[in-house]
């Protein structure tokens, strides 16, 4: 679903939401473990990497001059916040079902802090770029968090296959608000670099990295779930059935959605719904229950 409505109007706001996981099956998609754990990457990815969205935009909040674009990044840091909280809640969760997410977690964490973190003491100009890099990173990869939201919103197969209601309710509150934000870090990389060439280019480095990531997630899940048989991996011709099913995003939608990035006309404006995210936000029970 894309839409190209304007909603100018949209003021972005961080919901305290909650989840209880005390009832969530360790497969959550019934009768369908490796399905489970390709979305469950997610978890282990989000709770860092949007810890590190939220350090990032506060370094480059000092160098917005558009008073309505400082307004939309303070709203993305309040939602990015949260988002982290919310995903840790199904890591713990995970822990007490006998499935430690340490090692691949401690992976993740040296990629955000380490290899794209913060480097104090650069000169000013270098300093700069570096915020500004790391925004169009960003960027990048919120082209692909609005397109699994705008996905997840869609996603009718998860309800016929019987998926565990609360994590839906996570899963599509959290898609929402990637639609709801979608232009908050596509709109800052311009304002602080308007070219073409390192948007591009963030793109061919995050779009990769993502799907290894990706890749390693589901593979690491799938060994250290200690209800599937020793050396169960996942495997293409099971996406492919969990796509065709709706379980699963399908790898050609995702391609061509990653392609119109390229486009110089492109906008995140263009992608997903507004209208519908925002209707989902307020029925979504969790959200519901934050607004009391």
């Amino acid at each position: 679903m894309s839409s190209t409505e304007d909603h100018d109007d949209l003021v972005l706001r961080a919901r305290d939401v909650h989840f209880d996981w005390g009832a969530l099956p360790l497969h959550w998609i019934p009768g369908r473990p490796m399905a489970t754990h390709v979305v469950n990457v997610l978890h282990l990815l989000l709770p860092e990497g949007e810890r590190w969205f939220v350090r990032t935009f506060r370094e480059a909040v000092p160098m917005i001059t558009d008073e309505k674009l400082r307004e939309e990044v303070l709203g993305f840091i309040g939602q990015e916040a949260v988002h982290a909280e919310a995903h840790q809640g199904v890591l713990d969760h995970l822990l007490t079902q006998g499935l430690d997410p340490g090692p691949y977690v401690r992976q993740v964490e040296f990629v955000f802090r380490r290899v794209l973190g913060e480097r104090p003491g650069l000169p000013a100009a270098r300093a700069r770029e570096h915020v500004v890099e790391r925004v169009a990173i960003i960027a990048a990869v919120e082209h692909f968090t609005a397109f699994l939201g705008d996905w997840v919103l869609n996603a009718d197969g998860l309800d016929r296959a019987g998926a565990d209601p609360v994590m839906l309710d996570l899963l599509r509150w959290h898609g929402a608000e990637e639609v709801e934000h979608r232009s908050v870090a596509y709109d800052l990389l311009r304002h602080l670099d308007p070219g073409y060439r390192r948007r591009v280019r963030t793109l061919f480095v995050a779009g990769p990295v993502l799907f290894h990531l990706w890749i390693r997630g589901a593979r690491f899940l799938m060994a250290a779930d200690p209800s599937l048989p020793r050396g169960a991996r996942p495997t293409w011709r099971g996406y492919a059935d969990g796509a065709r099913s709706g379980v699963l995003p399908g790898l050609g939608r995702l391609t061509r959605s990653a392609s119109r990035y390229l486009s110089p006309a492109y906008h995140p404006s263009q992608e997903g719904s507004t209208r519908q995210a925002v209707a989902y936000l307020a029925a979504s029970p969790a959200a519901r229950a934050a607004a009391h």
